[in-house]
């Protein structure tokens, strides 16, 4: 089901989304909204970025250009924020290198979380899971195959799928996602090669992987 909102002359969404309180109605009775992949830079949808994440009082699951619109003054939300950036990503919200980055993807990913009261996935190999209360988890699923583009976009929507499904328990929703969407890489990567997989190739593994977890099979669970 679509619903259509304002433009801008660029064809992305407009601020005028808020106006007569479009977007708060259609929010109204939703459990969790993703925002990011796809949007643009126009000025413009950068300020509905903005007030989007300021404004909506649902978890938002945050990447892309999502990430891109926020700058450094964003403070703590009322409702949860997941923000899912990979290291380039990352770099442009700290303001350090991807080198200082990598070289303390905990460190990096945990004071962000709790400067800024949100839960940050730092994407790439053994992806970081930080909350706002302390706690990091480091993924034991990856695959070079999810470098590939799109796969973050996925992510974003199988975290909110996870979180829509599971909203008391958003916190183990998106450890969930993280897992599942990175050992559907593992298994994809094994059966057609990392070279030939594509982003969409992750929901082709996506259900083994699930059966893998609901059967306390896999193997990278300890």
């Amino acid at each position: 089901m679509t619903t259509p909102l304002p433009e801008t002359e660029a064809g992305s969404i407009s601020t005028r989304a808020f106006e007569r309180g479009l977007l708060a109605s259609i929010a109204e009775k939703k459990t969790v909204a993703a925002i990011g992949p796809g949007l643009g830079t126009h000025p413009d949808t950068v300020q509905f970025v903005r007030r989007a994440v300021a404004e909506l009082h649902l978890p938002m699951v945050i990447d892309a250009d999502g990430l891109n619109a926020l700058d450094h003054e964003y403070s703590k939300p009322e409702a949860l924020r997941i923000l899912t950036p990979h290291p380039g990503e990352m770099s442009r919200l700290v303001a350090h290198s991807v080198e200082e980055i990598q070289a303390d993807r905990v460190g990096t990913a945990r004071s962000y979380a709790l400067d800024r009261g949100v839960c940050l996935v730092l994407k790439g190999h053994r992806t970081v899971i930080a909350f706002p209360g302390g706690r990091v988890f480091v993924n034991p699923t990856s695959s070079p195959a999810l470098a590939t583009g799109g796969t973050g976009d996925i992510l974003t929507g199988l975290i909110a799928g996870l979180a829509a499904q599971f909203p008391n328990e958003i916190e183990i929703a998106v450890l969930a996602a993280v897992y599942l969407h990175a050992r559907a890489g593992e298994l994809g990567a094994a059966e057609i090669g990392e070279k030939s997989f594509v982003a969409t190739d992750v929901l082709t593994y996506l259900p083994r992987a699930m059966r893998e977890v609901a059967e306390g099979h896999n193997p990278t669970l300890v």
